[in-house]
């Protein structure tokens, strides 16, 4: 956790800081909100925010050993609350996991790191950066620069895969019958960070579900959707922005 959100507080705790923070640093905020008559009022808003990021579990104050491991078992943090002496009960917290594309939202695109989000992306059913919905990219392209490229297995280790390697990038590939998209991710600098209009995702639906089995063995380089440049080292390059007319001539000597 970053030093900055140990001092986290009732007032400045929100739906994207709240993934900085761990289990312990959620129940001391909850007990600081029945300890205070003013956010107390506001426990359940604090709640709403705590929830974006953790699941949270109210449960009875007892509690048998057995019931007690099974939660633990699944990574959940077991908390002592009370309102006042008569009414003690316990919580159960457990950061949310980010395991499939649907768990990424514009609140904590910022709070894994490349390697993460390629894992992430990976998962999907191996269906590749084209296999994400608009939405998805969005997010993702808020957070992170991205690049990708398709080439036969033989090529896919050429010029722009040592230049984006080294410059930082994590990478990512994925088999197409005899050919690799290599998807090529960086985190971007804070300061490049835009503010885009919160959209609620619990409306996303699983894309995997939908993601037919291309057929790898009839991917050509005919028929596979990728732009190409021609450069010294013959890389082929699709960075979201495609080359100009102008570049694409000059690449192939047109007039």
């Amino acid at each position: 956790m970053k030093d900055d959100n140990k001092k986290l507080t009732l007032k400045t705790i929100n739906k994207s800081n709240v993934w900085d923070i761990q289990e312990n640093d959620v129940t001391r905020l909850l007990k600081s909100a029945l300890k205070d008559a003013e956010a107390k009022e506001k426990i359940t808003h604090l709640l709403g925010i705590v929830r974006s990021a953790f699941e949270v579990e109210n449960i009875h104050k007892e509690l048998k050993a057995e019931e007690k491991k099974s939660y633990e078992k699944r990574g959940y943090k077991l908390c002592e609350m009370s309102n006042d002496e008569d009414n003690v009960y316990i919580i159960a917290i457990k950061k949310k996991p980010i395991v499939r594309v649907t768990d990424l939202s514009y609140e904590n695109i910022r709070h894994i790191s490349a390697r993460k989000l390629l894992e992430v992306i990976e998962r999907n059913f191996g269906g590749g950066w084209d296999s994400l919905s608009q939405s998805i990219r969005d997010i993702i392209q808020s957070g992170f620069d991205i690049a990708t490229n398709t080439l036969p297995k033989s090529s896919s280790h050429s010029g722009m895969y040592k230049r984006k390697v080294a410059d930082g990038f994590e990478v990512l590939e994925i088999p197409k019958g005899t050919w690799v998209e290599t998807i090529f991710a960086k985190a971007k600098p804070q300061a490049e960070k835009i503010r885009l209009t919160m959209e609620n995702n619990d409306n996303n639906e699983d894309l995997g579900d939908d993601i037919e089995d291309d057929d790898d063995e009839n991917i050509t380089e005919n028929n596979y959707k990728t732009t190409f440049v021609i450069d010294d080292e013959d890389d082929g390059v699709n960075e979201m922005d495609g080359p100009s007319d102008e570049e694409i001539a000059d690449d192939y000597n047109l007039d």
